[in-house]
């Protein structure tokens, strides 16, 4: 059973910076699409980070610079560095899985995934 668990969430002040982590169990992600994503109040969600199985990343624009996609392989973990966070990336977060290898579009739609975690609170006030 697949299984993604996101932490690291919580509450920061503009400016400030978080790591989140995604625990991945039961699926082989080395080599396969992970993103992630984030959901705020009354919007949809949105693809804000994601690395393929090569390792090559690709960010949304609103946080290019900002935030930064690795994995462990050793540790089956997917991190998202964020930096210089602002009050517009509260938002829950949520870390996903696909089966393949490469992007099927551009690696930062939610229908390219198969598996979702439960999300991570993360408010950023001013």
């Amino acid at each position: 059973q697949v299984r993604l668990v996101e932490s690291g969430g919580g509450s920061m002040q503009a400016g400030g910076s978080l790591r989140l982590s995604c625990a991945v169990s039961g699926y082989t992600y080395r080599n396969k699409c992970m993103g992630w994503f984030r959901q705020a109040p009354g919007q949809e969600r949105e693809g804000v980070a994601t690395i393929n199985g090569f390792g090559t990343t690709k960010y949304a624009d609103s946080v290019k610079g900002r935030f930064t996609a690795s994995r462990d392989s050793a540790k089956n973990t997917l991190y998202l560095q964020m930096s210089n966070l602002k009050p517009e990336d509260t938002a829950v977060y949520y870390c996903a899985a696909s089966s393949f290898q490469r992007w099927r579009t551009s690696g930062l739609f939610a229908d390219e995934y198969d598996y979702w975690g439960q999300g991570t609170q993360v408010a950023v006030s001013s």
